[in-house]
């Protein structure tokens, strides 16, 4: 069994074995726990689960969408990525500007009732052409406000002035790598009002030794099933990236998560993982003529050997 699976596994299991029924902003409750650890050694292959299909390139090109410091869905949408869709309709369908029908509570709604989620599908369709083809739309509903790409790459300090985290780290690295600076903050007080999600990871740090790069990255809120293995997956694309551009080899991968939930309606799919036996872990492969991360594109980072069970589909909580 490959511990990837096998770590991730263990925490579904216990969040179902030890878990406290809590209700949540999303008004679809959750089984709950409190702090949670897991590590994954990155030496050991690319930690994309395979007890279920992840999709790989919805990982990747949000991650570059953070990375660019972009922080509307147009780029998403223009690369067929629509986990962020929801967000965005949300801001439009709550505006004075949206002449629709209702679509109050859409996330539970298009859930429970068939009738009400062929309205919701037609209406989100005509906001995702309008944030593709509508400069202005896309300029009002399409951004989400200061979230990750923002506080990335142009956190806004008390003195006025703004920073590059991630260029900061990476030249710390090379200047210094035995730095205990090595760190990004997403998670900015001030903001939070202006951001249509705030953060749910909200910092990471890296760590050299041995020529070998690790990363910690910490969740205040994490929806174990549909979320976590995004997160993992993101995060390590990330290291393997910055790892490319500092000359290091990647070492471990380190979750750390704060609220750490299964989702009510969740329940029967984690299950249906659970009885699946892992399969050999996949490896990435970068384009080494690609010297900075930031000139990274989506066909420069390519998935090679991942065999997965099929995907399971579950509904997203907004």
């Amino acid at each position: 069994m490959n511990q990837a699976d096998k770590t991730y596994l263990d925490l579904c299991k216990y969040i179902l074995e030890n878990g406290t029924k809590k209700e949540d902003r999303t008004g679809t409750g959750t089984i709950s726990i409190f702090g949670y650890q897991m590590r994954f050694n990155l030496q050991e292959g690319f930690p994309l689960l395979t007890t279920k299909r992840v999709p790989f390139k919805l990982i990747v090109s949000e991650l570059l969408w953070f990375l660019k410091g972009d922080t509307n869905v147009r780029y998403l949408l223009e690369n067929n990525n629509h986990i962020w869709d929801e967000w965005g309709f949300q801001k439009w369908t709550e505006s004075d500007e949206y002449k629709g029908p209702d679509m109050k509570n859409f996330g539970l709604r298009s859930q429970q009732d068939e009738e009400f989620n062929v309205l919701y599908q037609e209406q989100l369709k005509i906001y995702q052409d309008k944030v593709l083809n509508d400069d202005e739309f896309a300029a009002k509903f399409g951004d989400l406000g200061n979230v990750y790409g923002k506080q990335w790459r142009s956190w806004e300090g008390a003195d006025g002035k703004t920073y590059d985290q991630i260029q900061y780290i990476i030249n710390e690295i090379k200047r210094n790598p035995d730095s205990r600076r090595l760190l990004c903050n997403a998670w900015s007080a001030s903001e939070l009002d202006n951001q249509q999600l705030p953060p749910c990871h909200y910092a990471f740090q890296f760590y050299v030794v041995d020529g070998k790069l690790s990363c910690m990255f910490n969740m205040r809120s994490n929806d174990v099933f549909l979320g976590l293995p995004f997160n993992i997956a993101s995060y390590a694309v990330l290291t393997h990236l910055i790892a490319h551009e500092c000359g290091l080899k990647v070492g471990e991968l380190i979750y750390t998560g704060a609220d750490v939930h299964i989702y009510s309606n969740h329940i029967e799919q984690i299950n249906t993982q659970l009885e699946r036996e892992p399969r050999k872990l996949p490896t990435i492969k970068l384009n080494t003529e690609k010297e900075s991360i930031f000139d990274f594109e989506l066909e420069d980072i390519e998935l090679v050997g991942y065999n997965p069970h099929g995907s399971i589909k579950a509904p997203v909580a907004v």
